[in-house]
């Protein structure tokens, strides 16, 4: 039996088993969302987290955060779990 892991796209972003946990992260990097939404939280600007990450677009930024918009019972559900305080 052959067992196939399949890549999804969402405008920009990407879900993979195995990288990032499987987590939506921008595509072609192991940036996931949920933390790009975490630092946003933290106090981070969209112009900070540009120079931080500077391969990342602004329009990487944009996606990320219509993703986070569209699901946003994932995203909380996965910062939840990787909340070490």
């Amino acid at each position: 039996m052959h067992f196939f892991l399949t890549c999804h796209k969402w405008q920009g972003i990407e879900k993979t088993p195995g990288v990032v946990g499987g987590n939506a992260r921008i595509a072609g990097t192991r940036i996931s969302v949920w933390g790009l939404v975490e630092s946003r939280r933290l106090g981070a600007t969209d112009a900070q987290l540009l120079e931080d990450y500077p391969h990342l677009s602004a329009s990487d930024l944009k996606n990320a955060w219509a993703y986070a918009e569209a699901f946003p019972d994932e995203i909380e559900a996965i910062i939840k779990l990787n909340d070490i305080d």
